[in-house]
Parts: C-alpha cells; sequence; structure tokens
C-alpha cells in the first residue's frame, strides 16, 4: 500500500494514479481487451448493472433471462422503472426459468435483440453454459451481463459481453459499496449515439458528456468519491491473484472446491445440488437441497452457526428451503472438505430430533 494515499482526495495526483493503477490491473489479471473501457462506480454491481440499463436500454427490444432474484430484478426495472414497453415503443421478452434450471436460451433472439442475463446466479447456483455459446457472433444488439459472482472464478469470453459487471466484495472477498463496470466499443458506441427518450439520469449514472463517453471515468476520474482503503483492499486482492495464478489458478480453486462437494454428494443421498444440470452448476455459490423441511433446514443451519463452523449458509430467502456454500477462488478446498462431516453431523441432529 502507498504509506501516503489513505486520507487523500482521490482526485489529488496519486489517489488517481492508484485508481488508474487498480484499472490496469483488473485489465492484466481478467485479460480485457485493449479496446474496452474499465470503469471504477458507486454502488457495488447494483450500481454498475443499472448504470448500463438507464443509459442503453431503448434502443432496440430487449430480451431479459432470469433464473434467480437478481435476474429477476434487472427484469423489474426494465418494465416497472424505465417502463421501456411505453416509454420506448420497444418490445420486452422474458425467459425465466424455476430455481435450479436455465430458461431455454436457444429463444433467445441474441442476433437482433439488446440481452440482459446474469452469468452465474448467486441466488440459484446456477450459470450459464461455459462459453456462452447461445450468444451470436452476429449479433446486432448488445449483451448486459452481470457477470458479479463469476469475475475471477469463471471464463469471461469476451468476444460475447459489451457490457460486463461485478463486485469486489464477491469472489475477491473485498469491501463492498464499489462497481466495476467493463464496456466493449460497441457499448460505447451505443453511449454515444443514443440518448433514452423521457428518462431523468442521476448524477452518479451519467457517462456522457457533450454527446461523448466521459474518458475520465475510465481512467481513475470516479463519479463520485471512492473509499481510498477500499481501493487499496482491492489493489492488494489483485496482486493476491496474480499469486495464485491469474484467473486461471482463480478458476482451479473454485472447481477444486466443487468438486470436493460433488464428491461428497455423489457418496450422500440425503444431499442434492439445486442446479439440475452439471454442465450449469455454479462453481461459486454452490446451492444445496436437503432430504429436510424448511424449518428443519433452519435449524441445521442454526447448529452449524453454534458449533462456529459455518456462518450465513442458508439458502436466500427467495429460493427454495436449501443452503448455500460459498466456494469462490478465496476459499480453500480444505476448508470445504473440513466443512463437509460437519454437514452430515448436522443432518444427523436434525433429522433423528
Amino acid at each position: 500500500m502507498k504509506a501516503n494515499v489513505l486520507g487523500r482526495s482521490h482526485r489529488s495526483k496519486i489517489g488517481k494514479e492508484r485508481l488508474k493503477f487498480a484499472i490496469d490491473e483488473t485489465r492484466r489479471i481478467l485479460q480485457v481487451p485493449d479496446d474496452y473501457l474499465i470503469g471504477i462506480v458507486p454502488a457495488s454491481d447494483t450500481g454498475a448493472y443499472e448504470m448500463a440499463m438507464w443509459n442503453m436500454l431503448g434502443a432496440r427490444n430487449v430480451d431479459i433471462c432470469h433464473w434467480e432474484s437478481f435476474g429477476k430484478g434487472w427484469f423489474a426495472d426494465a418494465m416497472s422503472h424505465l417502463k421501456l414497453e411505453d416509454n420506448c415503443g420497444i418490445t420486452v421478452n422474458e425467459h425465466t426459468a424455476d430455481y435450479g434450471s436455465l430458461p431455454d436460451l436457444s429463444q433467445v433472439n441474441t442476433k437482433e435483440n439488446d440481452v440482459c442475463f446474469t452469468f452465474n446466479g448467486t441466488t440459484s447456483g446456477v450459470r450459464v453454459p461455459e462459453g456462452a455459446d447461445f450468444i451470436s457472433d452476429e449479433r446486432e444488439g448488445l449483451t448486459l451481463c452481470d457477470a458479479t459472482s463469476a469475475c475471477f472464478a469463471m471464463n469471461m469470453p469476451w468476444e460475447k459481453l459489451d457490457v460486463t459487471t461485478y463486485s469486489w466484495q464477491k469472489v475477491l472477498g473485498g469491501e463492498g459499496a464499489h462497481g466495476v463496470l467493463i464496456l466493449s466499443p460497441r457499448a460505447v458506441e451505443r453511449l454515444e449515439s443514443y440518448t433514452p427518450p423521457n428518462r431523468p439520469l442521476p448524477k452518479i449514472f451519467r457517462m456522457v458528456k457533450k454527446g461523448k463517453v466521459d474518458g475520465g471515468i475510465f481512467k481513475g476520474a470516479t463519479i463520485n468519491t471512492p473509499s481510498m482503503l477500499c481501493v487499496e483492499d482491492y489493489i492488494d486482492a489483485l496482486a493476491w491473484a496474480d499469486r495464485q495464478g491469474g484467473v486461471k489458478g482463480l478458476i482451479d480453486i473454485s472447481m477444486s472446491n466443487l468438486n470436493a462437494i460433488e464428491k461428497f454428494v455423489d457418496d450422500n443421498d440425503w444431499i442434492d445440488f439445486l442446479a439440475k444440470d452439471p454442465a450449469t452448476r455454479s462453481s461459486t455459490s454452490v446451492c444445496l437441497t436437503l432430504n429436510l423441511d424448511a424449518d428443519q433446514i433452519k435449524s441445521f443451519v442454526s447448529l452449524l452457526d453454534k458449533e462456529d463452523v459455518a456462518y450465513d449458509i442458508g439458502g436466500y430467502r427467495d429460493a427454495p428451503p436449501s443452503i448455500r456454500i460459498w466456494c469462490g477462488s478465496t476459499i480453500e478446498t480444505e476448508d470445504v472438505e473440513k466443512l463437509l462431516p460437519w454437514l452430515e453431523w448436522a443432518y444427523e441432529e436434525v433429522s433423528s430430533a
């Protein structure tokens, strides 16, 4: 850490240098193409994704894919807040599936329409297939990808992605409140050629000045005041990621964690994955169903918490009764393996009560 950066203005020379360094290291480690823009923005992944929606949607019909709570929220934004069909005269197509499954992605018009989707469903444990091949290589619209629990643990097919967002508190285990927004040249072209009708943009959403993308945002001149302590924590996390072998090393860690749980599930008939298809199982947010009812699962979770074994592993409130084990790249496989006998113990305690 630069000894004199904390307490300094983010607009100071050293503040701008550190923000720019964080952006440059993000590009290097995630292998983002040179002609893509990377910016640090307010309000975590939610802020980053909503910035993109509010600035870009409305020029084309939109296909929105969701199979968990956050993707469902983007659909609600499009229909109830942006009111795209009423305000822009376009069609919004919904592609949805229950928790544990993907919608039929072959029905998504990725060639002509804009497409909004979540790369990895944090609350359902279901991800899009490797390579995101459902997206057309000849697309005319934009793809807006919420990748908050995928970046740094899964391969990002940048050639398929025009807008990619994440927050560094997820896979890198950093502090919250800041988001990262990655834009392809096609996304920049949309920003500079399209102005949404009758849509006021809050200051923290404004990315365009006098018809051109505000380049300062993507060089470290953030829209609002970031925490320089959080920025330094992020830079430290990026350095750690580099020491693990970069993205490939981080993917290997997360996959090793998933493999440990897969073996445990194969050996025990009282536990199963919420994700139905092994090819679309998340390696970060691993969601599991148990042969227990909702109240028993609450007891199961409480037992593990009381024993200081696992915290906050209850499934998301909108998901089916389940547990959720974080297996991202900051988790060591040996710790996952130590957890597994405790799961069996807690199940026996609750099921026999």
